[in-house]
């Protein structure tokens, strides 16, 4: 399974708090909650991003609170997947449970810049910069978490196994 994207660049220690705002923490709907995606730390990212983006951050992506609110944000506004240095470990957790795919690159990481066409194959975890020519390699996907991901999610992939 491959991405194709538009990047958005961010930088160190983009917390929850960031990617959605405590005060729109009223909603669980992802298209709602999309509306507001980023919106402290980039006011026009809800207008800009388009399904298939992908985030591209620096150290840390997703420090903070503990809110499963932030993937489920970035899934909503139709953002493919997040290419960063590091997570912060419950926001990795968070977004395989909620089916957001992430992946780990400092390359990618410091190399891609904002607008740079993007490619991103789940199973291999090779990132090419189709602006740049230029490919980075992040860890694959093992194949139980990409199963989360391809289904929907933790909720969904139990549901599916129990025939729900």
């Amino acid at each position: 399974m491959a991405f194709k994207g538009k990047a958005h660049t961010f930088g160190d220690d983009i917390d929850t708090d960031a990617i959605i705002p405590a005060r729109y923490l009223v909603s669980t709907d992802p298209k709602e909650l999309a509306k507001h995606l980023m919106e402290d730390a980039d006011p026009e990212f809800p207008q800009k991003v388009r399904a298939g983006d992908i985030i591209v951050a620096r150290k840390n992506f997703g420090c903070g609170s503990s809110r499963e609110h932030a993937p489920i944000a970035i899934k909503g506004a139709g953002v493919s997947c997040v290419i960063a240095k590091s997570y912060a470990r419950i926001f990795y957790r968070n977004s395989f449970n909620m089916g957001l795919p992430i992946f780990e690159s400092d390359e990618a990481a410091e190399k891609i810049e904002q607008g740079d066409k993007l490619e991103v194959d789940m199973d291999s975890g090779l990132i090419k910069n189709l602006t740049k020519g230029e490919e980075y390699q992040a860890s694959a996907i093992p194949p139980f978490m990409q199963d989360l991901i391809k289904t929907g999610g933790l909720m969904a992939a139990v549901k599916k196994k129990i025939g729900a």
